[in-house]
């Protein structure tokens, strides 16, 4: 599937964010940071997928 910059701008952007997160929340192991940490880095994958495929279906270059 080809995509466009804006695409790979965005999934760059999440891919980091989510990083973060799971590092943050393993380097936390047993704290309620790590959990937190956990969850949102779950939610940002969710969003992560949303924000993708709507811009799939949007874009004339992706779809």
């Amino acid at each position: 599937m080809k995509t466009c910059h804006q695409f790979d701008t965005v999934r760059a952007e999440y891919e980091r964010e989510i990083g973060f997160l799971v590092a943050h929340s393993q380097r936390h192991t047993g704290r309620p940071a790590a959990k937190s940490s956990a969850k949102t880095a779950a939610s940002a994958k969710q969003r992560m997928a949303r924000a993708l495929s709507s811009h799939v279906s949007r874009c004339p270059e992706c779809g």
